[in-house]
């Protein structure tokens, strides 16, 4: 029976779950004993970045050199802005973690038409360019994930080459049919596509074929891929990539079972190669689905739900989604174990959106980076880029290092236009500026990295008796953390907490430690429990406030 007959069948589901039963039992997810070494988890205290190396920074020495395309030595040399490894410095961002999008060989600009899933992209450098950012990254505390394109190649890749062939040895690499069939994508896209008197299935385009994993064969190559960057490139784990379309069973195209299936195997397999390899998996969805995906099939994955609430909150200064948004991420994920972002590369930049208003980033950054969850910064995004037109292409444009006509990106002609605005927006006149958006990111992830609590800890929603204020607790490491939020364009003089439902009981004294503004403790002899607290007097329009509660007793 074809792959898509069986697909249609009314068994077919259950054949197909049934096929994930066989590759355990034949060795395709072969146990082999856990490798000692890294730390479990250590990503519950991380703060990621996200980097386009094409668009980050050009070498200026080396084969690559000037050439007007970001690569790794460029990297490399940048690391130090990222975080220079000096816990005693403030003048780095200090992240200690960076999530490189797709590095591999390809065909396209942006990388995710994978055709050598063992090469370094030429543009960027060499397997020897990337074992050096991968040592000098460590070096400085910080761990390094690549995107892994599992569910499609690049219709380039020598795999689809005559693959359209029943004869050819990798006809069932990819998904063939003698005939179109009549259903279209999940977002009414064609996917089908013909070739040589064929149709072969493709998500998201026809150079982009689906790689087809009820072939066992697929499924052991890309475990050799996983192994291999885990092992030979020393990568810190994986962006898995479209992964919710990863197997599709006839017009279910998305969230199957069949792939819920196939990423447990995957689960065990990379975590038996590394047991602290991380994984986080892009599925574009509702949080409930989203939360399926996570323990046991994936470390992490993304919050949509939370990055579009927490930009709402921004722009509008309503605090009823975005509370119910972190309620709900911190009821059906486990423990944190999610990714919290503002925005892509396949987003309109935060700034976009916030028309420019660096008020409005400010209170974005400080709500994203005192939530649960583990935070994920697109590159730029710190010192307010905005995109720089239309199309994918205008939302990863170079980083705006100076305000130089060529921004410190490059000294020739930038692989894509420079932004405009990088005279009044980029990192030299920031670092400069302690009211800059960039060193709010500095002190915000410092912050993080020296309370365990905003890490690591428990999350409680606090009542606030004012529609502009929002505010929640963060317990844990012996510490609690209380984040005030006036998410207004109004400054706020008269509002009340009600701490009762913290779980706290006396206070001793309570500091804030974003601003360095003076805060008070509740009147009612110290009372945590009595409504009508307002720790500062005045709360500045879109600001956020995070204030230490010392000697707290029960």
């Amino acid at each position: 029976m074809s792959i898509v007959k069986l697909q249609r069948h009314p068994m077919g589901v259950l054949v197909l779950a049934a096929l994930f039963v066989f590759l355990h039992a034949h060795g395709v997810y072969a146990d082999e004993p856990a490798r000692p070494g890294k730390e479990g988890r250590w990503w519950d205290g991380a703060v990621f970045y996200e980097v386009f190396v094409r668009s980050f920074a050009d070498s200026a020495e080396g084969p690559l050199a000037d050439d007007g395309i970001g690569d790794l030595r460029g990297l490399i040399n940048k690391l130090d802005y990222l975080n220079d490894g000096d816990p005693q410095t403030h003048d780095d961002l200090g992240v200690t973690g960076i999530w490189l999008m797709p590095i591999m060989q390809s065909s396209s600009y942006h990388g995710y038409d994978t055709t050598d899933y063992y090469a370094v992209e030429d543009d960027y450098g060499t397997e020897e360019d990337f074992l050096e950012l991968m040592e000098q990254a460590h070096a400085r505390g910080i761990r390094v994930i690549v995107d892994l394109v599992l569910n499609h190649s690049s219709s380039k890749h020598p795999w689809f080459a005559g693959s359209g062939d029943r004869r050819s040895a990798n006809h069932d690499w990819y998904v063939w049919s003698k005939r179109r069939p009549e259903y279209k994508g999940p977002w009414g896209q064609r996917v089908w596509h013909e070739s040589d008197g064929l149709f072969y299935y493709g998500v998201f385009s026809p150079g982009m074929p689906d790689l087809n994993y009820k072939n066992p064969a697929v499924t052991r190559e890309m475990l050799k891929v996983t192994r291999f960057w885990l092992e030979e490139m020393n990568a810190d784990g994986f962006r898995l990539d479209a992964i919710k379309h990863l197997v599709e069973v006839g017009k279910d195209q998305e969230h199957t079972r069949a792939t819920h299936e196939w990423l447990r195997g995957f689960y065990s397999f990379y975590k038996r190669v590394d047991p602290s390899a991380l994984a986080v998996g892009e599925v574009w969805t509702g949080s409930p689905e989203v939360a399926k995906y996570v323990g046991g099939e994936m470390d992490l994955a993304f919050e949509f739900d939370q990055a579009y609430a927490t930009v709402h909150a921004a722009n509008t200064g309503e605090k009823g989604r975005l509370a119910k948004a972190q309620a709900a991420s911190w009821k059906l994920f486990p423990r944190a174990q999610f990714a919290t972002f503002l925005a892509n590369h396949d987003m309109d930049r935060v700034m976009s959106q916030f028309g420019g208003d660096f008020g409005k980033a400010e209170l974005a950054a400080t709500i994203q980076l005192t939530s649960p969850g583990v935070p994920f910064i697109y590159y730029g995004e710190e010192i307010g880029m905005s995109n720089t037109g239309g199309g994918d292409p205008g939302k990863r444009s170079p980083m705006q290092w100076s305000p130089d006509e060529l921004t410190g990106f490059t000294v020739a002609e930038p692989w894509h236009t420079i932004n405009e605005d990088t005279a009044r927006i980029n990192v030299r006149d920031q670092l400069a500026d302690d009211a800059s958006l960039l060193s709010l990111y500095r002190r915000l992830i410092r912050l993080r990295a020296e309370h365990p609590a905003l890490g690591e800890g428990d999350f409680t929603p606090i009542k606030a008796d004012h529609p502009q204020v929002y505010a929640y607790l963060r317990r844990g490491g012996g510490e609690a953390l209380l984040v005030v939020v006036n998410l207004g364009s109004e400054p706020v003089g008269r509002y009340a907490l009600d701490l009762g439902g913290g779980g706290l009981g006396r206070i001793g004294r309570a500091e804030e430690l974003l601003h360095g503004v003076e805060a008070s403790v509740p009147r009612r002899s110290g009372a945590a429990g009595s409504g009508g607290y307002q720790p500062i007097g005045v709360l500045d329009p879109r600001t956020g406030y995070v204030l230490a509660l010392h000697g707290v007793r029960r």
